[in-house]
């Protein structure tokens, strides 16, 4: 077995996983044989058989035979699948990863390998018998695994030592970044006061200028006001005055045209004109009462 390249626990392990295929195998192979016995005790009891009869029997045995031969090769590979799983378990313990090439299972070099290493292995019953009395479970080699450990140890320290260095020079990076922060801060907090102080002056100034214009605006206003209320007065006072004195002409102007028309009804042209017209209008009437009787005859 040394053209696999195994140690001598890797080679022990090999010998047991076989004896235990070989023991499998062995058992399915006498469950195949008992097949054929029970056909031959319990269907070969006459001398002549028609085909269908034979037929029959061997589809039958078909059928069992099959039945046991892929129960055998079902539980065979569920078996190798729990045989992985324990390598690939104790691999994960190590940190190890362990990768598989499915076309060496097909390999026939390698096979008849095997199966020469099996014959050799087994053909001596007195030495599977001694290997019999081996324990099943042989302790690990841990010369290899302890070194390789050991080593990922002494890699992992050092990155450690590494990390914390950088660390280290990290936080004292950061705390001279924080005394700047720190010191900015101040400087922008005084800088902030100064400022505020000088707006807050220059708010205060221009509130007092805006209050002086406020106060120069109501005074103008107030004596806008006071001026417009004695202007507004005083044409009151004299629209009042105009209308009386109006009053006064137009009972004036009453009285003068009641005179003049009292001294013009005194004058003779006004008698004589008015005697004029008192004819004038007898004669009108006269002429309407002809004109009514004319035509009433008419």
């Amino acid at each position: 077995m040394a053209e696999f390249g195994f140690n001598e626990h890797y080679q022990d392990e090999t010998i047991n996983f076989m004896r235990f295929a070989r023991s499998k195998r062995v058992i399915r192979l006498k469950t195949i044989d008992s097949c054929f016995e029970d056909l031959k005790d319990s269907r070969l009891v006459e001398e002549t058989f028609t085909v269908d009869e034979v037929r029959d029997m061997l589809d039958g045995l078909q059928l069992v035979v099959r039945g046991e031969v892929e129960t055998e090769l079902i539980n065979m590979a569920h078996t190798n699948v729990l045989l992985l799983r324990q390598l690939f378990s104790q691999a994960e313990k190590f940190y190890l990863r362990l990768q598989t090439d499915i076309s060496e299972l097909e390999n026939r070099e390698l096979l008849e390998q095997v199966a020469e290493f099996e014959k050799t292995e087994f053909k001596n019953p007195n030495k599977t018998n001694q290997e019999i009395g081996k324990p099943k479970l042989a302790p690990l080699n841990e010369g290899g695994v302890s070194e390789l450990l050991n080593k990922e140890i002494s890699r992992l320290q050092e990155e450690n030592d590494k990390l914390k260095s950088r660390l280290r020079v990290l936080e004292t990076q950061a705390m001279g970044a924080l005394d700047e922060k720190t010191r900015a801060e101040r400087a922008l907090k005084d800088l902030q006061e100064v400022r505020g102080e000088q707006q807050m002056a220059a708010r205060l100034q221009e509130i007092t200028s805006l209050e002086d214009t406020v106060a120069s605006l109501q005074d103008g206003f107030q004596k806008s006001l006071n001026v417009n209320a004695a202007s507004q007065k005083e044409l009151q006072e004299n629209l009042v005055s105009a209308k009386h004195d109006l009053l006064r002409v137009q009972e004036q102007l009453a009285l003068a045209e009641k005179e003049l028309d009292k001294k013009f009804q005194q004058t003779a042209a006004y008698r004589s004109m008015k005697e004029i017209l008192t004819k004038k209008n007898e004669q009108i009437k006269d002429i309407r009462k002809r004109l009514l009787k004319y035509e009433s005859d008419e």
